[in-house]
C-alpha cells in the first residue's frame, strides 16, 4: 500500500509540476461574433494538440480599437505576445522600434522551417520589409472580388464583365434595363483606390510604395485613377452605379436583397453570404481592370490583417508563439479557417489541400480570391507600406463621398487627397526619426 501511494503522489506531483511548467501566451483579435467563435476554436486546438503551450484570445473591439489597445499597452510594458493588426496599421507597428519581433526570425530562432516562397504570391510581402523578409504573419487575408447575381444576369443576358469597358458599355446598361442597379462597392479606398493601382501594375507611392523609406509621397493624384473615378459619377447618374456611404454592410445589404446585381466586396465575404439565404443563387469572378490602362492585368494583393509577436517577453513565450505559428500556418488549420471564414488559405499546400479534398468543385466562388492572388505580378502588386494611413483612409472616404454626392470635383478631390495625405506621411516620418 506505501509503494502505491508514493507512486500516485509521484504521479501527482509530476502532473503539478507539467502543469505549472505549461507556458501561457495571450492573442488580442478583433474577430467578432462568428470570426471570433474560429478563432477561439483555433485557440482551443492549439491548446489541446500539445501540453506545453496555453494560448488565450482576447476580443479587443474593433481592428483600430485593438491597434490603440495594442500601442497603449506595449507603452505600459503590458504587451500581448500576439496582437492582429490590420493592413491599414501594419506600417505604425513595424515602424515602432523594437515592438516586434519579425515573424521570420521568431520560426528560425525557434527551429520552425520557413520559406517565404511556400505561401500564395500575392499574400508573401505585404507584411514583409524591402528586403523581403517577413515581419508579421498573414491571417485574415483576403482581396477584392466581384461578387453578382446569377439570375439577374441571366434575365439581363450577360455574363460578369472582365473589364470596365465591358461593364459601362454591355453589363451595366443590360442590368438596369432588367431592372437592377448593376453595381455597388464596400471600401473605395481598399477597391477603387489601392487594388485599383495593383490591379493595374501602378505605382501608389514613391520609395517603391513605401516599402524602402519613410520619406515617401503618394502617388495617388494620377490620371487613370481620376479616369476611373469620373466614370464612376458617369455610372452614378446613369444608375448604373449606386454609393451607399462608407459603411460596409450599407452598400452589401442591396447586393444581399437583389437590388444590385453585382458587388464589389472581400474574397473573406464568401463564407457569411454561403450562411444566409439569399433569395438568388451567387457567384464571384475577378475585379475588373480597364483595358484602356493595361492588356496585361496583374494580382491584386491581400487585405484584412496579419498577427505580429510583439517584443518584450521572454524566450519561452517567444518559443510558444513561434509553436502557435506554426500550428496556425499548416495545411490542416488554414483549410479549416478559409473553409469556416471565407479567407484565402495562405500556404500553396493549404490551397492544395481545398483542391484535393473538392473544396472548389462544390463552391467554385470560394478559388476566386486565390486566383487573382496568383495571377502575375509587377513592381506595384505586394501592396504599399505607407504611416498613418489610417488617417489617410479617412481622408479618401472623405473626399470620395464629397465627390459621389456632387460637393466636389475629381480633380479637386484628388488634389486635396494628395495634400493631406503627404503633409501626414511627412508628420510620420518626423515621428521615425
Amino acid at each position: 500500500m506505501k509503494r502505491i501511494a508514493f507512486t500516485t503522489a509521484a504521479t501527482l506531483a509530476f502532473a503539478a509540476n507539467a502543469a505549472y511548467a505549461e507556458t501561457e501566451i495571450t492573442w488580442w483579435h478583433a474577430m467578432g461574433g462568428a470570426l471570433g467563435d474560429t478563432v477561439n476554436q483555433i485557440a482551443s486546438d492549439f491548446n489541446a494538440s500539445q501540453d506545453e503551450y496555453k494560448i488565450t484570445p482576447v476580443f479587443k473591439g474593433t481592428y483600430e480599437e485593438t491597434l490603440t489597445a495594442g500601442i497603449a499597452a506595449f507603452r505600459a510594458g503590458e504587451q500581448p505576445n500576439v496582437m492582429q493588426v490590420f493592413d491599414a496599421g501594419a506600417a505604425t507597428v513595424i515602424g515602432a522600434k523594437g515592438a516586434t519581433i519579425p515573424v521570420q526570425d521568431l520560426l528560425a530562432d525557434n527551429g520552425v522551417d520557413f520559406d517565404i516562397n511556400d505561401y500564395i504570391a500575392g499574400v508573401r510581402y505585404f507584411y514583409a520589409d524591402s528586403d523581403g523578409k517577413m515581419i508579421g504573419m498573414p491571417f485574415n487575408s483576403s482581396t477584392p472580388i466581384m461578387y453578382y447575381n446569377i439570375q439577374a444576369l441571366e434575365k439581363a443576358g450577360v455574363t460578369a464583365p472582365k473589364t470596365w469597358e465591358e461593364f459601362q458599355t454591355v453589363t451595366a446598361p443590360a442590368l438596369k434595363e432588367a431592372g437592377y442597379t448593376a453595381l455597388s462597392q464596400s471600401h473605395l479606398p481598399w477597391i477603387f483606390t489601392e487594388n485599383f493601382h495593383s490591379r493595374h501594375n501602378l505605382p501608389f507611392a514613391t520609395n517603391n510604395n513605401g516599402y524602402d523609406s519613410v520619406d515617401t509621397q503618394i502617388l495617388v493624384n494620377n490620371d487613370a485613377i481620376k479616369a476611373h473615378f469620373t466614370a464612376v459619377t458617369d455610372w452614378q447618374e446613369k444608375g448604373h452605379f449606386e454609393w451607399f456611404g462608407t459603411g460596409w454592410g450599407d452598400n452589401q445589404t442591396p447586393f444581399e436583397e437583389g437590388k444590385v446585381a453585382m458587388w464589389l466586396g472581400s474574397s473573406g465575404s464568401f463564407g457569411g453570404l454561403s450562411k444566409k439565404d439569399l433569395p438568388f443563387d451567387f457567384s464571384a469572378t475577378m475585379l475588373p481592370y480597364w483595358e484602356g490602362v493595361t492588356k496585361e492585368p496583374t494580382q491584386t494583393f491581400i487585405g484584412g490583417a496579419s498577427l505580429f509577436a510583439m517584443a518584450g517577453h521572454d524566450a519561452e513565450e517567444n518559443k510558444a508563439t513561434a509553436a502557435f505559428f506554426d500550428f496556425l500556418t499548416s495545411s490542416e488549420v488554414q483549410y479549416f479557417w478559409h473553409k469556416e471564414t471565407g479567407y484565402v488559405p495562405i500556404t500553396e499546400a493549404a490551397y492544395e489541400m481545398a483542391k484535393a479534398d473538392g473544396h472548389y468543385d462544390r463552391a467554385p466562388a470560394a478559388e476566386v480570391g486565390i486566383q487573382q492572388l496568383s495571377l502575375p505580378g509587377g513592381d506595384n502588386t505586394k501592396g504599399y507600406r505607407m504611416g498613418f494611413y489610417v488617417q489617410i483612409r479617412d481622408v479618401m472616404n472623405r473626399e470620395y463621398g464629397r465627390i459621389l454626392t456632387g460637393e466636389t470635383s475629381v480633380e479637386d478631390a484628388f488634389n486635396a487627397i494628395e495634400s493631406e495625405a503627404n503633409n501626414l506621411l511627412a508628420r510620420f516620418a518626423k515621428t521615425q526619426g
